[in-house]
């Protein structure tokens, strides 16, 4: 094989995995210790989200009694910046959703559209997937002008239940509590994401 075809695959192997969401390499020592012992809800914290207006868990998130075959994995997550932990199994719909980052470019961007949507009417829950730096979390989401809660899953439990292959990763929740779409990628307008609700939820705000 030609040296520049293997320079090729290889850049290529590089832009597919940019966002693939391995946490472990975005903390400062990268060490399992240093990931699972970030706190997501200190009296810092918890004065970093008022101040950026963002709710705390749940809001007005609808739950139910308990996990539903083809729904969210039974797993709780702490809310970040404090507030009541969160049951994912217990979540119904019509809901949305989406796994973000400080670390993922492409979140940055949709991160408005998801905001819009919420304020219009269908309720978004935002997951910070892997993210060691929280107040760095909370300043992007007060930037972008987030105004619904987010959980924090820094040691990526929801990786392999969920099966997220890449960043950003939104989740469409009926009412049922069942998951009927997952989907991995950007979303680069707000008409794109009210036609995707539509088209998993059969709703439009």
């Amino acid at each position: 094989m030609s040296r520049w075809r293997l320079a090729a695959i290889l850049a290529l192997g590089l832009l597919a995995t940019a966002c693939a969401g391995d946490g472990a390499d975005r903390s400062d020592s990268g060490d399992a210790d240093s990931v699972a012992g970030v706190d997501v809800g200190t009296a810092e914290l918890r004065a970093q989200r008022a101040e950026g207006g963002i709710p705390a868990c749940p809001d007005d998130v609808r739950t139910g009694s308990g996990p539903v075959d083809g729904g969210l994995p039974e797993l709780t997550l702490p809310c970040l910046g404090g507030g009541q932990d969160v049951e994912l199994s217990s979540l119904r719909g019509p809901l949305v959703v989406n796994l973000w980052a400080s670390w993922c470019v492409p979140c940055r961007a949709e991160l408005p559209y998801f905001d819009r949507l919420d304020a219009a009417g269908v309720p978004v829950l935002g997951v910070d997937f892997e993210d060691t730096q929280p107040d760095q979390a909370l300043a992007l989401a007060a930037d972008a002008g987030v105004s619904y809660p987010s959980v924090a899953d820094v040691e990526g439990t929801v990786r392999a239940p969920l099966r997220v292959v890449g960043m950003p990763t939104t989740l469409f929740v009926d009412p049922a509590g069942r998951v009927t779409a997952t989907l991995a990628l950007e979303f680069t307008s707000y008409e794109q994401l009210v036609a995707a609700v539509g088209e998993h939820l059969g709703v439009r705000p």
